[in-house]
Formats: C-alpha cells, structure tokens, sequence
C-alpha cells in the first residue's frame, strides 16, 4: 500500500497539482476579505494590504514598521514585539520553505498566468547569460538591505517620517495587488513630499516593469524580490529541501529546460546534495522533468516526499511503453 501511494506521488501530474494549489491560495490570500478571513502579518508572501481585501498582510510592512521605532524603544521591551513576529514568520517559512514562493505567493501566481497569456499571445521569452543572472540575483539583497536599513535608520532620527515603509512605496505589489479588487488608486503618484514623490514615482516605474518584464522573462519580479532573499538566509533551517543524488545524474539539461529561474546548478552541479539556490522558487518542475530515479527529490524531515523517477517522467511526457516493457 505504501510502495503505491509513493508510486502514485512521484507519477502524478505535478502541472495540475500547482495550477490548483496556486488558484486556491491566490483566492484565499487575495480575497480572504470578502469572507472576514484574517491570517495575520507574519506570512512570508506578498499577500499586500493595499489590497483591502486581502487575508493578511506582507511580513515586510511590520517590520519596517518595527524597526523604524526609536532605538531605546527598539531595545527595550518593545524589541520583543519584533522578535515575536520574527519567530511567526519562520514558523510559516520553514514549513514550506521556497515553496511559498511556487505555490502560495499570489505575485508569484500572477507572474505564471501573465507567463501563459504570453504564450497563448505566441511572444518568445528571452533568456539571459550566467553573467546578466548572477548581477540580477544580488538585487534582491540590494532591496531586502533597504527593508532593514531605511528604517532602522528611521530610528535613530537620520531619516524623517516621510521614510516610512520606503520599500512599500516602491514595491509592484503595492500597486498590482489592489487591482485584483478593482482599486486602480494606487497608480498614482504621491506629491505630499519631494520624498515620498521620488518613492511612489520609482514605485510607478517598477510595476511597470513587473508587467512588461513578466512578457519577457519567466518569473521576473521573482530576481528583485526581497522576501525571496529573507527566505534563502533562513532555507537551511526548513521543514523541506531541495535535494540532488549527483551520482544519479546524466546532465542531460532537462530539468534547466523547465528552470523558470535559469538555475544552471540544478543541472551541472553534481557535487551538492542540497540544490536549493536563491532564486529557486520551489516549484518542482525539475523533478518532474528528471528522467532518472530519485536523481532529485523533495524532501521533508528527510524523507522523500516527492522525486524524479523514469516512470514519472515518461507518463508526464505522455511517452508509451513498448509492449514487451508494459505491466502484465
């Protein structure tokens, strides 16, 4: 019974799987409001509050709210509000790890169904080299270093009120997500302040290269984005990993060919056994695009949950058996 539930696991059509597993949260995150769902602020997703209706809010705005407060409040017994919603965040973070961002974050979410309007529309993605990848996969922590930084500056009075969730006025989310709801309002630029001007201006800009990048490249957002590199800091410590058997491997190049992230490891490294890297959103297509038994797998406590197997990968591919191979 066990050896048919791991069969039907490893054999199932992880495509379909997602696409409902990302409808469902991606109506969960975005209109938990209409229903009076709250999940809290501690989510490692981009569920934006600038969406009234969303369930939750992205971790990022309390904490820069957090650490924007004077620093002898910051270290006294304030500090333990931060370290409370530290603590709730990587609760929810290791228990799925980088699969927040393939199958739960709504951003992410809408990154794959731009991806499919620009196939059904016939427009060619591009790719990039490793040299363009590895200068795009260090702006994340650029961004992820003004979450922190600004307002921490912000509290100890280099920085005036008008800083206040500087990422937020500059992130796509803030912008695209009300528009789920129909609140066009956010696209619009906010002249209160020479400050918050260049902000929301700035803000402006990069949503619209989320959405013409997302006609360009597969999961583009996903290179800048700074919960992506929060999660990576703390992806050792995961319920679930990413794992590769490099004796296993053939380098055949399959599973870089479904990479929505160009992860070039995933395929030439044969040397490490955990293969999750930085831009990984933990989707899986990898595994399932593997011809070759338990060469990667997903794991959790270390225990295969999910892995690569021939008889997989040929049912996903729709390849028949010869005859003489078939099950009697």
């Amino acid at each position: 019974m066990k050896s048919k539930i791991k069969d039907l696991i490893n054999n199932m059509n992880l495509a379909k799987v997602r696409f409902w597993t990302q409808l469902v949260t991606f109506v969960l995150f975005v209109y938990g409001g209409y229903f009076a769902i709250d999940l809290g602020s501690e989510l490692p997703i981009f569920a934006c509050p600038y969406n009234g209706e969303s369930a939750g809010a992205c971790y990022l705005i309390p904490l820069q709210h957090q650490l924007s407060m004077p620093a002898k409040v910051l270290l006294g017994g304030a500090g333990i509000s931060v370290i409370v919603g530290l603590l709730t965040f990587l609760f929810w973070f290791i228990f799925l790890n980088k699969a927040w961002c393939g199958y739960a974050c709504p951003i992410g979410t809408f990154q794959d169904w731009l991806t499919w309007l620009r196939k059904s529309m016939g427009i060619r993605y591009s790719t990039y080299t490793q040299n363009q990848f590895e200068k795009l996969s260090k702006i994340k922590y650029i961004l992820l270093a003004i979450v922190l930084l600004v307002p921490l500056l912000m509290g100890v009075g280099a920085l005036d009120s008008d800083w206040s969730a500087a990422f937020c006025k500059i992130c796509p989310a803030r912008i695209i997500s009300p528009m789920f709801s129909g609140d066009l309002s956010q696209w619009a630029i906010d002249f209160s302040s020479i400050t918050a001007m260049v902000l929301t201006s700035i803000g402006m800009i990069f949503a619209g290269l989320f959405l013409a990048g997302s006609f360009v490249k597969k999961r583009f957002f996903c290179f800048f984005c700074p919960m992506s590199a929060l999660h990576y800091i703390f992806s050792s410590f995961a319920f679930v990993q990413l794992k590769k058997d490099g004796s296993k491997c053939t380098r055949c190049g399959d599973c870089y060919s479904v990479c929505d992230m160009q992860i070039k490891d995933i395929a030439d490294d044969v040397t490490s056994t955990n293969i999750l890297r930085d831009d990984c959103i933990m989707c899986l297509k990898c595994v399932a695009a593997c011809p070759e038994d338990d060469a990667l797998h997903f794991d959790i406590f270390n225990v295969k949950a999910f892995s690569s197997t021939k008889e997989g990968f040929e049912k996903r591919m729709g390849i028949e058996k010869p005859k003489g191979d078939r099950d009697e």
